[in-house]
């Protein structure tokens, strides 16, 4: 299964739908990161028509994959797909994460669009409702949007597909740390806490202590919308390959 995650709006949660909902559940995947060198410093350069070309080669190689578009990406990539007619099509579905904020839900209709406009069927178009906060309903806060899709049903939303706010991800930003192997690490830490000399010490046991119940906390959630996505791909193992990065020059 080959799966691309975008949305022309930044700060929606790509990465982490990426990373911890969709890699640790698909088969074999790979991560690929399509994104600027300098995105990080406001000056990202554009996707250019070679990079979109190896793109589409390796993925030919490849049995399941996960492409994490930058939003600097996204317009430059829908562009290049107008440009190789029927290159969508090496994505089984398109995964388009969506939050609260009035501008991220307008910027997710316009992906949406966008990406039916180059022909992608509603069912391989599948939205994630993201960073719902605790006891809020996700339909009312995503009005805007489902009212568009009650209008013009260009994509497949399912409410169940949805994700608090956890500071466990803001955690582990930035980092490699994994969430299936955070929740599986068995270190007896509070023995190792007894056992610190040290107060520095004491404390970073404590944190890895807190950062390993986050993870188990919010499994059951990941599990959930991912089963609501309704993926026809047999779940594995988490995958233990290597992050694939595709950057401008």
């Amino acid at each position: 299964m080959k799966i691309a995650v975008m949305n022309f709006s930044g700060n929606v949660g790509k990465t982490t739908i990426a990373r911890h909902l969709l890699l640790p559940r698909i088969a074999g995947a790979e991560l690929i990161m399509v994104e600027s060198l300098n995105a990080g410093e406001g000056a990202g350069q554009a996707l250019r028509g070679r990079q979109f070309g190896e793109l589409q080669e390796y993925l030919q190689t490849v049995p399941s994959a996960v492409v994490d578009v930058g939003a600097s990406n996204v317009e430059e990539l829908l562009g290049l797909m107008h440009r190789y007619r029927g290159s969508h099509e090496d994505f089984d579905c398109f995964v388009v994460p969506t939050v609260p904020a009035l501008k991220q839900q307008q910027d997710t209709i316009a992906t949406l669009a966008e990406l039916a406009g180059i022909g992608v069927a509603a069912s391989r178009l599948k939205l994630v409702f993201n960073m719902v906060e605790d006891e809020t309903a996700v339909a009312p806060a995503f009005d805007t949007l489902l009212a568009f899709l009650r209008e013009q049903p260009i994509a497949t939303a399912n409410i169940a597909c949805a994700l608090g706010t956890n500071e466990i991800y803001a955690r582990i930003d930035g980092s490699s740390a994994d969430l299936y192997r955070l929740a599986c690490d068995e270190t007896d830490y509070k023995a190792l806490i007894v056992q610190a000399k040290q107060a520095p010490e004491r404390l970073a046991l404590a944190q890895k202590l807190a950062t390993r119940r986050l993870a188990c906390g919010v499994m059951p959630q990941l599990d959930a919308c991912f089963a609501a996505l309704g993926l026809e791909q047999d779940q594995g193992a988490p995958s233990t390959k290597q992050t694939q990065p595709l950057a401008a020059p």
